[in-house]
């Protein structure tokens, strides 16, 4: 006998009580864009993030083989009765992980990868002996280039070797851009104490007291107030040399007296010698108030060695065209292809088409202002999110339960509309869309809306109205009607 199986058309949640939700019952509709709507505080993050995506996460989790599932973070069972039909869970959050000092906007969206690839295969690179070589197929042949004025032969770079977080990262900073170095103003922190007193902090906390008896040696005042030191007293305790002093010093449990000849550490020495030793986070807390941190003055913040800033594509460095907005390296990658010698173009076009394919999707999304080497962790909430959202359009994965939080914060009005087509996109793969928003415009269009209130906090955590933005709008219960009216 044939079996009836009926595909589910939603999502069915029961007896919800995650934070402030009063045990509520309610059918998310699949394959459609879902709109939940309300106050702050209505219950909408709890419906969507706490109920709808803990739980597709969780069950998604659930499927993969315990040796997987110990290696990942498993999400805890949400306060529910049921939840049937509920797909796996991608959250697109509002608020996405804190990414890592390596992170930019470039590796985050791949664009990257791409513009390391025409760089490696498409630039001119630089001989041994300082000159550029033209482009040449040699390099996609993996061959070696050789140079017509001084009769060099030499391996092209490969992208890994041009990667800030790989091979080409700048020595002096290891790829972040960054550098530490000693704050001179945190050394001595009250300079109304002497050194005997303990003025000079890290000979405090990080090194023997005994500096204090060697710079008295080396004919430092140490019984009066740090201020009251000349300049050359100061160089001393700040920048003086590593001489070694014979000291008298007596044991404190014993009594017995002895000498011994020691190495003078000065303050800021002190400091970039703990530095050199930490391993790990505690021994960090401990010397990083004595440093500040600033612009790697060997690669000039741009994270990559000399030798990866070598390759000249269109007259400019890989660095160079990082730090030019998407919109303005859109127009400068379309000229590529026409840069290079004649039997390069095929394959110079196939790479430029795979960077303006992703680029393009983000321009879309309003992000055409960021440059690839903006660091991701100075990135907006709103930003991050968008590129989260132009990465799972691109990925075109279906039957998956997209939860996003506000992406529409600090988008123009003009891009709302673009935002929209992208829901649309994923629905049309086959995804389902649930949005938690406030801008009437994204509410507006939604297939269905899902109103929480009527109230904030405790008195939130119901769904006073649900339908299609029609349905809502003629419900007298909602709060969201009299706006889309």
């Amino acid at each position: 006998m044939k079996q009836n199986h009926q595909v589910p058309v939603c999502i069915k949640v029961r007896g919800a009580r995650v934070h402030n939700l009063k045990n509520i019952d309610v059918d998310i509709p699949l394959n459609q864009i879902v709109a939940v709507a309300g106050v702050s505080g209505s219950g909408k993050s709890s419906l969507a993030l706490g109920v709808l995506y803990a739980e597709g996460s969780r069950r998604y989790l659930e499927a993969l083989s315990t040796y997987t599932r110990r290696r990942m973070t498993q999400a805890a069972k949400a306060h529910v009765d049921e939840v049937l039909y509920v797909p796996a869970a991608l959250a697109l959050h509002q608020r996405p992980g804190v990414p890592g000092i390596r992170s930019t906007f470039g590796t985050g969206t791949e664009l990257l990868n791409s513009l390391r690839l025409m760089y490696s295969r498409l630039a001119s690179h630089r001989c041994p002996n300082g000159h550029y070589v033209p482009p040449t197929l040699a390099v996609a042949a993996d061959q070696s280039i050789h140079c017509p004025e001084c009769d060099a032969e030499f391996m092209a770079p490969s992208a890994e070797e041009l990667a800030f977080n790989s091979q080409g990262a700048c020595p002096d900073c290891g790829g972040t851009g960054i550098v530490r170095t000693v704050d001179e103003s945190t050394l001595v922190p009250d300079e109304s104490l002497s050194i005997d007193e303990g003025a000079v902090a890290p000979w405090q906390t990080l090194m023997w007291s005994l500096m204090k008896d060697i710079a008295r040696e080396m004919g430092v005042r140490t019984d009066v107030p740090f201020r009251e030191l000349t300049a050359k007293e100061r160089d001393i305790v700040f920048h003086g040399p590593a001489v070694k002093k014979n000291i008298i010093y007596q044991n404190k449990t014993s009594g017995a007296a002895g000498d011994m000849d020691f190495t003078y550490f000065n303050a800021t020495y002190t400091v970039e010698n703990a530095l050199s030793k930490v391993k790990d986070e505690k021994g960090m807390k401990r010397v990083e108030k004595f440093l500040k941190q600033g612009v790697c003055p060997h690669c000039g913040g741009t994270r990559l060695s000399d030798a990866a800033r070598a390759p000249r594509l269109r007259g400019i460095s890989l660095d160079e065209a990082c730090t030019m907005p998407l919109s303005e390296l859109v127009g400068w990658v379309k000229g590529v292809p026409a840069s290079v010698p004649e039997e390069m173009r095929p394959m110079a076009h196939s790479i430029c088409q795979s960077f303006q394919t992703v680029a393009k999707r983000l321009m879309d999304l309003g992000l055409g202002y960021l440059s690839l080497d903006r660091a991701a962790s100075t990135l907006s909430t709103g930003e991050r999110q968008r590129m989260q959202l132009a990465r799972a359009v691109r990925n075109r994965t279906t039957g998956v339960l997209y939860v996003l939080d506000e992406p529409s914060i600090g988008l123009h009005p003009l891009d709302v509309r673009t935002l929209l087509c992208v829901f649309q996109t994923l629905i049309d793969h086959g995804a389902t869309v649930v949005v938690i928003e406030h801008d009437l415009d994204v509410i507006r269009n939604a297939d269905y809306i899902i109103d929480m209130g009527p109230g904030g906090g405790e008195a939130g955590g119901r769904v006073v109205a649900s339908g299609t933005p029609r349905e809502v709008a003629e419900n007298p219960n909602s709060i969201t009607e009299r706006y889309l009216k």
